[in-house]
């Protein structure tokens, strides 16, 4: 079945791409306001785009009003942010920080979370969290009345030490992160346990 988009609600075209682009990885997203509160959030439009320079980019929608979510105001203002992975472990965290809490609410004291310091930007890691990426943004793309995308240059990234092989060739622990995706609506997530490899061929001579 073709489903021209064009023609079709916002609604349906989110449930269609977001029922079949997974698992999608999920950034949960520490950032500051000008009046130095901490708003974190997760969001799952989100991956890395290249490493030079490293950079991420990340789908933030505005509310039905037209103004921009905490995270999007904060970025957009100060231009730092920290993506945090987010390990099974803290699923419960990360979901009740998808409250929509009022601006001045610290998100992560709300959901019980420890903040850490970050070493290049103002915003906190989050304890717990195997991996941090921390982020400057680049450039805010408008991609529609109710949308954009961040693009950030990652400055650094922390992992916890436990999952670190080869510090010298950046060789992670991958499955012993235990991180999670979203899958499709209603609450669905994906444990990253069930993998296979596969070797890239060479090209025929």
């Amino acid at each position: 079945m073709h489903f021209d988009f064009n023609a079709l609600p916002a609604q349906t075209v989110y449930n269609i791409l977001t029922s079949t682009v997974t698992p999608r990885p999920i950034a949960w997203v520490t950032t500051v306001s000008g009046k130095g509160v901490v708003n974190a959030a997760p969001f799952s439009f989100f991956n890395v785009m290249g490493h030079q320079p490293p950079t991420v980019a990340i789908g933030l929608m505005r509310h039905a009003g037209g103004e921009f979510k905490d995270t999007g105001a904060n970025i957009i203002e100060n231009g730092d942010f920290v993506v945090n992975l987010v390990p099974e472990s803290l699923v419960r965290e990360m979901n009740q920080t998808c409250a929509d809490y009022p601006a001045d609410v610290d998100e992560m004291a709300a959901a019980g979370l420890t903040a850490l310091p970050a070493t290049h930007v103002r915003p906190p890691r989050i304890q717990g969290s195997p991996v941090s990426l921390e982020c400057v943004s680049q450039a805010t793309v408008v991609t529609g009345p109710r949308q954009i995308v961040v693009i950030g240059r990652v400055l650094g990234a922390h992992v916890e030490d436990a999952y670190v092989r080869d510090a010298e060739r950046g060789h992670v622990d991958t499955p012993a992160l235990g991180l999670i995706a979203r899958m499709h609506g209603g609450g669905w997530y994906a444990r990253s346990t069930d993998t296979f490899q596969l070797a890239r061929p060479t090209s025929p001579a």
